[in-house]
């Protein structure tokens, strides 16, 4: 967390409509001795609601981080967690706040940041934001109204992470560091590249290839030496084509 040392936890609240629940955020994340807030397109901030309902963790929102794209907010992270409540046609791998903490505690993050991302009030994150998170967090609920306001969620995650980080977990013991959303990210776009060239992809029906390729390489949680090299290997590939397309002509 970002207060003991190890990882710096990063709540991201991807387009909050309500400076209340930013505020209630700001107040539920100090408690649980967390103070690195990102704000992906807030529709409201600053504004005094936020203030009010912050009270004693104003200190929080003023250091909060407004950026315009999520990419700003998680490029640098080792661990992506988007929480969700809804199922996937392409099932994701899931965890909950409970083991997701311990996890952390372990150092399953190699000491780079983790982002938590939380969705919007009325709609959560979408596809398109979820496939960028290794992981989806599912808070259990009843399933006759599994509901949670969003300052609730955050309250429930950080409550956990809490729980764990006085255990003092030496980490794993692994010779590189994780490879980062912004490293990961490249390789897939790399590997989409690649694979239009050998006409293994077809972007015009792309159909779930590119998002099982995605969870695949996100699930097996890569180092950034492991990335180099698997780029390194579709760079051969690309001079292969070329150079084979080039002795064709």
């Amino acid at each position: 967390m970002s207060d003991r040392g190890d990882n710096e936890i990063r709540i991201v609240l991807v387009e909050p409509s309500h400076p209340g629940n930013i505020g209630a955020t700001a107040r539920a994340m100090k408690t649980m001795g967390l103070t690195s807030l990102i704000l992906v397109r807030p529709i409201r901030f600053p504004d005094p609601q936020a203030d009010w309902r912050a009270a004693g963790a104003v200190d929080v929102l003023d250091a909060a981080i407004i950026v315009d794209d999520l990419s700003d907010a998680i490029g640098s992270c080792g661990l992506v967690v988007g929480t969700s409540t809804r199922t996937r046609r392409v099932p994701w791998p899931q965890i909950n706040p409970e083991t997701l903490a311990r996890n952390l505690a372990d150092g399953v993050a190699g000491g780079k940041p983790v982002a938590i991302l939380f969705g919007r009030e009325s709609s959560g994150l979408t596809n398109a934001e979820l496939s960028k998170c290794q992981l989806h967090l599912q808070i259990p609920a009843s399933p006759v109204y599994p509901s949670l306001n969003l300052a609730m969620a955050v309250q429930v995650v950080t409550y956990e992470l809490y729980k764990t980080s006085s255990k003092g977990a030496e980490g794993l013991d692994w010779d590189r560091a994780p490879a980062t959303a912004a490293e990961i990210g490249g390789f897939i776009d790399h590997l989409q590249r690649t694979l239009e060239q050998i006409g293994f992809y077809d972007p015009t029906a792309p159909k779930q290839a590119m998002t099982r390729l995605r969870r695949l390489f996100g699930r097996i949680q890569m180092d950034e030496t492991e990335v180099a090299m698997l780029r390194g290997v579709l760079t051969h590939v690309e001079r292969s084509v070329k150079k084979r397309g080039a002795d064709d002509l």
